[in-house]
């Protein structure tokens, strides 16, 4: 699912744009903020266009869901299958429902998180990843998403470095510790060039 692969973004291209982000705010005084949908645009070949909604489906989905008014897997499905079509706003309010009925979900908490962050509201989603640790504080797909999201919404290195180096720590031979320590990786390659010849002139 679609949900499961974009942490998994932050390799290849797109994490190249963070690293230009690197470079380019710290030696500038006002830094640039590199928005997820920027990084879409300039990674075009990363990911697949997203699946077209199937309205049938949805629109099943909402009378099972108004049927069942205690159904918190047919809210997680039907706001699954809103994010996935990238109807980001569309998934919130089901996630939302979901989450109250079953906050021990931390796939959908994560994933409501998630589309806070690509609607704009970057410190709700930081709360909410917060919200899902506090169930399970090793959960990696949650820390590797707020990195990412501590990196491009806060631009929060230092932070964004914490998430990742515990998904190392936790699962270093997991899927999502190797995109940990790519982003940790080319963190660390941002810093060097800055130190060997990333200042021009002056104090």
């Amino acid at each position: 699912m679609r949900r499961d692969s974009w942490a998994f973004l932050i390799s290849g291209t797109l994490f190249g744009f963070l690293l230009g982000w690197i470079v380019t705010s710290q030696r500038t005084a006002a830094p640039v903020a590199a928005a997820p949908t920027s990084a879409a645009a300039a990674a075009p070949d990363v990911a697949p266009p997203p699946p077209p909604l199937d309205e049938r489906k949805a629109t099943d989905l909402q009378q099972t869901a108004t049927r069942e008014p205690g159904n918190a897997a047919a809210r997680v499905e039907l706001a699954n299958l809103y994010y996935d079509a990238e109807r980001y706003d569309l998934a919130i309010p089901w996630y939302e429902a979901a989450v109250k009925l079953n906050s021990k979900d931390i796939d959908a908490s994560t994933d409501l998180g998630l589309c806070y962050y690509f609607t704009g509201q970057v410190d709700r989603a930081l709360a909410r990843f917060d919200a899902s640790l506090a169930v399970n504080p090793r959960h990696l797909k949650t820390l590797l998403n707020q990195g990412v999201v501590r990196a491009f919404g806060k631009q929060d290195l230092p932070g964004a470095m914490q998430s990742w180096q515990k998904v190392v720590d936790i699962a270093p031979d997991s899927e999502e510790a190797k995109q940990a320590k790519k982003a940790l990786s080319d963190m660390q390659s941002g810093h060097a060039t800055l130190g060997s010849g990333g200042r021009s002139g002056g104090p």
